[in-house]
C-alpha cells in the first residue's frame, strides 16, 4: 500500500509544501502504523491501507453526487482530504504486550496496539493543524478533515457546529460518509 498511496500522492497532489509534507511522513510512522487499535486495519500497515481505501470510496461518492468533471477539477482536493485526513494517528500508537489464554488454556504473552498520544490535539483538528504545517488547505478541505469524525467526534455532541459546518460544505458530509463506509465494510479487523 505505501507504493500506491505514494503514486496517489505524488500524481494528485502538486500544492506547495506537498513534496516537504510527504518527506516527512517517510520520517513517520505513518506506513507502518495501524488504523486503530482494535477496530479497523489494527494491524501494521493499516493506516496508509485506510487512507487508500478512504480515497477510493470517496472518488466514487463525490463522482456518483457531482459527476466526472467535477471529480477531476476537484481531484488534488478529494485526494489531499482522503490520503492525509488521519496523519493524527502518526505516532500515537506503541507495541505493548498483554497475557492472554490461549486454546490449551495456558497464559502467553501477546502483543496488541496501545494508544499514547503525546500530542493531544484532538483528532480531526490535529490532523489539519499537522498538514498545515506543509501545506495550505482551502476551507472546505480544512472542514472535511476537520469533521470526518462526524458524530463519533466528542466535539459533535451539541450538534449545532458541526451541523453548520456539514450545511456550509457538503464535501465534508460525503468524506465523513466515505470514511465510515470504508471503516465498516472495505477493511478487516484482526481479532
Amino acid at each position: 500500500m505505501e507504493k500506491e498511496f505514494e503514486k496517489m500522492f505524488k500524481d494528485k497532489i502538486k500544492r506547495d509544501g506537498a513534496k516537504e509534507l510527504y518527506e516527512y511522513l517517510k520520517t513517520t510512522d505513518f506506513f507502518t502504523s495501524p488504523a486503530s487499535t482494535k477496530y479497523h486495519g489494527n494491524f501494521e500497515g493499516g493506516l496508509v491501507q485506510h487512507c487508500v481505501k478512504v480515497y477510493n470510496r470517496f472518488a466514487r461518492l463525490v463522482e456518483c453526487e457531482y459527476g466526472k468533471d467535477y471529480l477531476k477539477k476537484h481531484d488534488e482536493s478529494i485526494a489531499i482530504i482522503a490520503l492525509l485526513h488521519d496523519l493524527c494517528k502518526i505516532g500515537t500508537y506503541k507495541t505493548d504486550y498483554r497475557n492472554v489464554k490461549n486454546d490449551q488454556g495456558v497464559w502467553e504473552k501477546r502483543p496488541y496496539y496501545a494508544y499514547d498520544d503525546n500530542l493531544p490535539y484532538g483528532h480531526g483538528e490535529k490532523s489539519v493543524y499537522i498538514i498545515s504545517g506543509f501545506m495550505k488547505l482551502t476551507r472546505e478541505e480544512a472542514m472535511a478533515i476537520n469533521w470526518h469524525m462526524g458524530g463519533f467526534d466528542a466535539r459533535a455532541k451539541d450538534n449545532s457546529t458541526i451541523n453548520r459546518a456539514f450545511a456550509a460544505f457538503p464535501l465534508a458530509v460525503l468524506f465523513h460518509a466515505a470514511d465510515i463506509l470504508t471503516s465498516y465494510l472495505d477493511e478487516e479487523t484482526l481479532k
